[in-house]
């Protein structure tokens, strides 16, 4: 069984990812390691470069200005690396997730299971939004539970819309759900750089004119606007160690959270069954 690891990323520095810690977090269970590059005004590739490690393929591109429509330049620079895989299975990551090492067996574990069941195409992963700081996540309705991120190779698998998830020819894919997370730390970063990321990304799904209406262009970003927040009590993955102790800035948790009468109901609700009416599902679990 080969596995390829798969990623992108594009002024990873500038906009205080961990792309790095998302590479290394899923290196040693990977023949290969895929990182399509795009042309960047920091050194993200040059620190990429500096791991000098022997299973990454560095791809690099130019990315289309032009395309500013739903954020297809996202899945169109994730079908690139998806594209150079040649593994039996395509484990994929954004260059702000992060795998704890706690989770690699039972990644390796799934993929052997699976390998020739083919009605599995791909493995769902639960995640966990963290938000603000390494301490706390969001837990609301409006952050997505789970995702794929293990595909099966050539079956046609495509990034699906701004690449959260995959389908083939437009279909959602037959996945078995494991038990692993993902730790998204996209909503981790200090004010001004979370501000600067969201003027840079909303270019990738609007023109000038919408964000010009509906973007306030503040310094910083409002962490305050938040619906539900929880503490985190577990420990975050190994690779992140040094990134955590040079945190930037100190997060103040909102004292008063942006709740409404709606959103109070359907969270009682999914806390009560466990079901969240209405959730976005691109996928089909097998059972």
């Amino acid at each position: 069984m080969k596995i390829s690891g798969f990623t992108f990323v594009r002024n990873g520095v500038k906009f205080e990812y961990p792309f790095i810690e998302s590479i290394k977090s899923i290196m040693p269970i990977c023949d290969e390691l895929i990182v399509v590059v795009g042309n960047s005004d920091d050194d993200t590739l040059q620190q990429i470069m500096n791991l000098k490690e022997e299973k990454i393929k560095i791809i690099q591109t130019i990315w289309d200005e032009k395309l500013r429509e739903g954020g297809k330049i996202l899945a169109q620079q994730t079908n690139i690396a998806l594209s150079h895989i040649t593994g039996d299975w395509g484990l994929y990551l954004q260059a702000d997730e992060v795998i704890h090492e706690k989770y690699l067996d039972n990644i390796l574990k799934a993929m052997r299971q699976y390998l020739h069941n083919y009605k599995v195409e791909g493995l769902l992963f639960k995640y966990i939004h963290f938000y603000g700081s390494y301490d706390y996540y969001a837990d609301s309705r409006n952050w997505y539970r789970k995702e794929i991120r293990v595909v099966r190779n050539n079956i046609g698998v495509k990034s699906w819309k701004d690449a959260q998830g995959f389908r083939i020819d437009n279909r959602k894919m037959n996945v078995i759900e494991i038990d692993a997370y993902i730790y998204h730390y996209g909503w981790v970063k200090h004010p001004r750089a979370m501000m600067e990321k969201i003027k840079t990304f909303n270019k990738f799904w609007h023109d000038d004119e919408w964000i010009e209406k509906n973007i306030q262009m503040k310094e910083e970003f409002d962490y305050s606007i938040i619906e539900k927040l929880r503490k985190f009590e577990g420990t975050h993955p190994e690779v992140m160690k040094n990134r955590i102790e040079n945190f930037n800035w100190k997060f103040v948790p909102p004292e008063k959270l942006k709740t409404n009468l709606k959103f109070k109901i359907l969270d009682s609700i999914e806390r009560s069954t466990g079901i969240r009416l209405g959730e976005y599902k691109n996928y089909k679990i097998l059972k």
